[in-house]
């Protein structure tokens, strides 16, 4: 029985979140320059986003590039930043004939003028599609997150705007930049390391974590339901014993 066939459909993770590691590690092993393996790792994105909708997951983020990969290699920034325009522009009449709604996260400030015109069609090309929400972290770190949601409800607690006394958790989930997408049930991550790489660290308070050895190029839609697979054989108590979860 495949992982697919064995996935309860009334128990799916709304929400999978995703750590794509390993891409150069694959193509060191191999004997390759290091974006070998990010051109490679293309096939094992829409492979997930593929399995990701056809089970009816209804939000995907996939942790794309992060603020600490500028200090990459200019070479391998570049090659990142020329792939993923490349990608977009191919992807997008996929995306809307799939009917997947495109979105992004980050600092995009950052991001080149022709990678960012990019991102902007597409999410306007494919805002109206209510099938699976596909999201790009780019550019984002959860500190920066954080860091940047303090500074707006401190501006606005300046301005009067906000009483300091109401700032809750809801207020603070509402300054982020996932403030419109449910937090994750599921995080996966690749590349045989344990550890959150500064990923969502406000929204992953409460999800299911699984880690596989398996690099991120090789990684296809039947490794995602084993993800989902695992997933389901848990209980999530969310601070609960497990007798008050039974009730």
């Amino acid at each position: 029985m495949t992982y697919k066939e064995q996935i309860n459909k009334e128990k799916l993770p709304q929400h999978v979140a995703i750590i794509m590691d390993g891409n150069g590690r694959w193509a060191m092993q191999r004997g390759m320059d290091r974006t070998e393996g990010h051109k490679n790792a293309i096939e094992a994105v829409r492979d997930t986003i593929t399995g990701a909708a056809e089970i009816g997951v209804k939000y995907l983020t996939l942790y794309t590039f992060s603020t600490e990969n500028w200090n990459r290699p200019e070479k391998e920034v570049h090659a990142l930043m020329a792939l993923l325009v490349d990608y977009i522009e191919k992807e997008t009449p996929t995306m809307n004939k799939n009917n997947i709604r495109f979105q992004t996260i980050g600092d995009l400030s950052r991001m080149p003028k022709p990678v960012l015109e990019q991102l902007n069609g597409c999410i306007e090309s494919t805002c109206k599609n209510t099938g699976l929400t596909l999201i790009l972290a780019l550019s984002y770190s959860a500190r920066w997150e954080i860091t940047d949601a303090v500074k707006s409800l401190c501006a606005k607690a300046a301005n009067n705007e906000l009483d300091v006394n109401s700032i809750n958790e809801d207020t603070i989930s509402k300054a982020l930049t996932t403030k419109n997408f449910p937090d994750p049930d599921l995080m996966i991550r690749t590349g045989g390391e344990l550890r959150i790489s500064n990923f969502l660290l406000w929204q992953l308070a409460y999800s299911e974590l699984y880690f596989t050895d398996q690099f991120w190029p090789d990684f296809r839609k039947e490794d995602l339901y084993k993800a989902i697979v695992n997933y389901q054989n848990r209980q999530r108590r969310f601070g609960l014993t497990e007798a008050q979860v039974a009730e």
